[in-house]
């Protein structure tokens, strides 16, 4: 690894990040105009990501992603969902899959091409790829955060039904071939995991755990005294106590000395008691565990998983700030009391996608279909649609076809895997993320 390269990457992220978050562009004043307000509005937007989910939301998520790359081997995942493995579990795996996962539609094609060609069956194999970016575990939090919980239980639930179907009905279509591939195929070589699965999922699960409740969102009404109410105000106990359990997940697990895991905990613990705002020791326990990590020269697994992390992050941050930035000027920023407008009317917005008429989801579906989301950007750009009048069921429908598909993405699915199934792949989805819209925007 070239260090001064990556070292200039992360200052140049890090300076930008400190600039979102801190320069005072709210006290900048612009000559009144419809561009002049779409800039206020993309830098509003920009400096309120910047604040609200960068550290809580995509950090600990780029460290998520680097266990599922380096701590659990190829074998073990084509395992459950190759030609060989049984229907059920196949499907369900390829289809939840997703969830642990932090790729774009572009990002999954490697590991789909992988896939499918070491063994796995069409089904299976499409289905992976369509849930691998439709709903990992971030954007399913950003999105009921953000645009609220019912849009993101039918982005999860949509984007379950789909894998599944979608994988079916392409593993029926084409079932002659599929059965003469699966003929010739042999047997993928499974490879020994180098600890027991139990203590990966451990491990993951914690991680997954203190990314959920340190995102954990307000309730409406700041009077209500339910489960959720009770979680929100003692939110950041329970990310501590698990905290604790990642650290001892650290020494036994991963097998970092303990007198390393120990400093840890310590600059956590000052960090606490000097600060109160819970970001800077959110902080300091990811830059600790990311130094022990990179420093552990005993288990080069440890150090491998970190660089997977970095390379997860300076893949996804540069994309995530630049649609957030194009989301805000052309759609405008709004969140909490604030709305500012973007360069686009929004009557424009309604006439297409307002309401929930088949036209107006059936246009939704497939421009998400052919425009290109990188990974969490599907969620600004639909919270700025959503404010400029765009249906609650167009919104879906986008959202369910979006980020699973693109125009790149498309011309590489076709190289792998040919014109007619990419053909009815892209069909399906647009006919089922239309029909979804239509269903959730009658509900709702």
């Amino acid at each position: 690894m070239n260090w001064k390269k990556e070292s200039g990457i992360l200052l140049l992220i890090v300076l930008g990040f400190l600039g979102a978050y801190y320069l005072p562009f709210d006290k900048i004043s612009f000559e009144e105009s419809s561009v002049t307000e779409a800039i206020r509005a993309m830098l509003d937007l920009f400096q309120w990501y910047a604040r609200e989910h960068v550290i809580l939301c995509l950090l600990p998520a780029f460290l998520i992603a680097g266990v599922i790359a380096v701590f659990i081997s190829q074998g073990a995942v084509i395992k459950y969902f190759g030609a060989q493995a049984k229907k059920w579990v196949a499907y369900s795996v390829a289809a939840v899959s997703g969830t642990i996962l932090a790729v774009c539609s572009c990002t999954i094609l490697p590991l789909f091409s992988s896939i499918h060609k070491r063994g796995a069956g069409l089904g299976p194999a499409i289905a992976f790829l369509y849930s691998g970016p439709a709903i990992n575990i971030l954007a399913i939090i950003l999105t009921a955060k953000i645009l609220g919980w019912e849009m993101g239980l039918a982005r999860v639930i949509g984007a379950v039904v789909f894998a599944v179907v979608i994988g079916l009905i392409m593993a029926f279509v084409f079932r002659k071939e599929e059965n003469e591939r699966a003929a010739e195929q042999e047997n993928f070589p499974t490879q020994p995991e180098a600890r027991p699965m139990w203590q990966t999922a451990v491990y993951f699960f914690i991680l997954v755990i203190i990314l959920v409740f340190a995102n954990w969102g307000m309730p409406d009404a700041e009077t209500d005294t339910g489960v959720w109410y009770f979680i929100w105000s003692n939110k950041w106990s329970i990310t501590i106590g698990f905290f604790v359990l990642l650290l001892i997940a650290l020494n036994r697990v991963l097998k970092v000395h303990w007198w390393k895991v120990v400093l840890i905990g310590a600059a956590v613990g000052a960090a606490i008691l000097v600060s109160t705002n819970p970001v800077i020791p959110f902080i300091t326990g990811i830059a600790g565990i990311s130094i022990v990590g990179l420093t552990d020269h005993k288990n080069p697994d440890n150090r491998e998983w970190i660089f997977s992390s970095w390379g997860f992050s300076k893949q996804i941050i540069p994309l995530l700030a630049i649609g957030v930035l194009v989301a805000g000027f052309l759609l405008g920023s709004t969140h909490d009391t604030i709305q500012i407008p973007g360069i686009i009317p929004s009557e424009w917005i309604d006439k297409l996608v307002g309401g929930n008429s088949l036209g107006s989801n059936l246009f939704a579906s497939v421009l998400g279909a052919f425009m290109y989301f990188a990974t969490l950007t599907e969620v600004p750009i639909l919270q700025g649609l959503m404010s400029a009048g765009m249906g609650k069921g167009p919104a879906l429908a986008l959202l369910l076809a979006g980020p699973s598909l693109s125009l790149p993405n498309m011309l590489v699915i076709r190289g792998i895997i040919g014109t007619r199934k990419t053909l009815v792949f892209v069909l399906l989805v647009v006919v089922m993320a239309t029909l979804s819209g239509l269903l959730f925007g009658f509900l709702y």
